[in-house]
């Protein structure tokens, strides 16, 4: 049985008024469960059609943002129902109910605060009592105020959860790029949204990081929006002075064709500016494709909280990225050669140990060469110590090119490198290798546009061969250095293995001609 044949039921036994039989039934259904407005109106509407001879009867709920919103409605809609309804809105708070025609506004109030209008429309409208009309508008006042404060309650609850979450993980975020792809899901999570998209731009306004969240139809096109300017963007236009927008239809609103409201074909959307302490530096949208969507003060308010809290959260992150950048510098710079960024002798030997442990370990071998450059005093005391400088540069460009990425070329301190061959390097290996520096070293050098001639004495050692740790392995491949550079009757240098053995005879032309 359905609430108002019951209701209808109830009058009838009891064959009481129609007024007394609404007022009793009011009085029953509010000590149980806060019931819906609709609830409330289906119970009263054959109580007041026998009493009133009503139509049509309509709740409209108080909304200090949207204005006023249909919560119920019984009987067909009247098409100036809402400005029917609004006018009563301009009368004294205390006005009675009020008559035009066959409908009549009921102002329902509570707690001093308007909450919302009760419009009837039927025959004889001033048939109803006053002590009704005020116990109906109290019903009512008091159902749309529960109901008001319980979706209060849940979206405290929600939002409480949504800014929680965020700080869980934005608050450990390495970078702005992760604290931004954490804020745009938070976002998409907070407003119940289907797609959400992250960009970040520099300081000039261009576009330089791009994130998608579930975009539809699993294409992600956005990132080809990385390079291009946010200027004339209607959307960054609105939120890049820090406040954000909320757009029920973007048919009615300028978008960028090609940007990311059309790309992700939103109807319904939010926008959110990214905002660090130097100004803003992106924006999030998230919304649906499938329908427009109305927002309403609540997610206006989670979207400024979100904006608020987001800041904090890029700016911390902001924080940590330029302190771990700090210390990898400072790490670069305690084991690199500030001159020529090549590795310096403390990260060698760090290198050169693990190389070793590893190759008694696996039964392999390590090769070590030394490197003095030949003629480079000659170069510092003519052309100066810049050209010094450059020289060294240079030459580590040529010794790096010389060998394979997984080897390691250091600067020990002057004209002196080391070069370390990792993956079980032999003899002939190490002795190429050798033959190619010296070789690409004899190559003349521009310095200041004047043409530099030096050569390279290397020498070679190789584990377990020539020595069975680090330190003696560099110490045979040092002495093997100065017996190359005491043997070589020429400036363009040769090389000679620790053990004595010289397969190219200690020179670069015979080692060039054996390769």
């Amino acid at each position: 049985m359905s609430v108002s044949t019951s209701a209808a039921a109830a009058g009838a036994v009891l064959g009481a008024d129609p007024q007394d039989a609404l007022l009793t039934d009011l009085v029953a259904v509010m000590t149980k469960d806060t019931p819906s407005v609709r609830h409330v109106l289906e119970l009263a509407e054959p109580h007041l059609r026998e009493a009133a001879g009503l139509t049509a009867a309509t709740v409209f709920e108080l909304d200090t943002e949207t204005g006023m919103n249909v919560t119920a409605r019984v009987g067909p809609a009247g098409s100036r129902d809402l400005f029917t309804a609004g006018k009563v809105l301009r009368q004294a708070a205390g006005a009675k109910p009020t008559v035009s025609g066959e409908q009549m506004t009921v102002r329902l109030r509570i707690g001093g605060s308007t909450v919302g209008v009760l419009l009837l429309t039927g025959s004889d409208l001033g048939a109803l009592r006053p002590d009704l009309l005020a116990a109906l508008a109290l019903h009512f006042a008091t159902t749309l105020q529960a109901l008001a404060a319980e979706r209060q309650r849940q979206f405290l609850a929600h939002s409480s959860a949504t800014i929680r979450q965020l700080f869980e993980a934005g608050m450990v975020a390495t970078s702005v790029e992760a604290a931004a792809r954490i804020l745009a899901a938070s976002a998409v999570g907070g407003f119940r949204a289907e797609h959400g998209a992250v960009y970040l731009t520099d300081a000039q306004g261009m576009i330089r990081y791009v994130h998608t969240i579930n975009p539809p139809g699993g294409h992600d096109d956005l990132h080809e929006h990385v390079g291009r300017s946010t200027a004339e963007s209607p959307v960054w236009q609105t939120v890049k002075g820090g406040q954000a927008s909320l757009v029920s239809d973007a048919a009615v609103v300028p978008v960028t064709p090609g940007g990311l409201v059309q790309l992700m074909s939103l109807k319904a959307y939010v926008a959110l500016p990214l905002m660090s302490a130097q100004g803003p530096i992106g924006m999030i949208v998230v919304g649906d494709s499938a329908a427009s969507r109305s927002w309403n003060s609540q997610d206006r308010i989670l979207a400024e909280q979100l904006s608020v809290e987001g800041a904090l959260i890029l700016d911390s992150a902001g924080m940590r990225q330029a302190a771990q950048a700090h210390v990898a510098q400072l790490s670069h710079q305690a084991f690199h050669d500030s001159l020529t960024g090549l590795p310096n002798r403390t990260h060698l030997i760090e290198q050169a140990e693990i190389a070793v442990h590893d190759a008694e370990a696996t039964r392999g071998r390590v090769a070590l060469m030394m490197l003095d450059l030949n003629g480079f005093k000659q170069v510092n005391d003519t052309a100066g110590h810049q050209a010094g400088d450059v020289l060294l540069q240079q030459v580590a460009k040529r010794v790096l090119g010389a060998v394979r990425d997984n080897d390691v070329v250091a600067r020990l301190g002057g004209d002196e490198f080391a070069i370390l061959l990792n993956h079980d390097p032999d003899d002939a290996v190490a002795s190429a290798v050798a033959a190619r520096i010296c070789e690409r070293l004899r190559q003349p050098f521009t310095i200041e546009g004047q043409e530099v001639t030096v050569g390279g004495s290397v020498g070679i050692a190789l584990y377990p061969d020539d020595a069975t740790d680090y330190e003696a392995l560099m110490k045979a491949a040092d002495a093997a250095m100065y017996e190359a550079k005491r043997d070589t009757k020429h400036l363009g240098g040769g090389y000679r293995r620790s053990s004595g053995e010289d397969p190219g005879h200690g020179h670069a032309d015979q080692a060039a001609a054996d390769e």
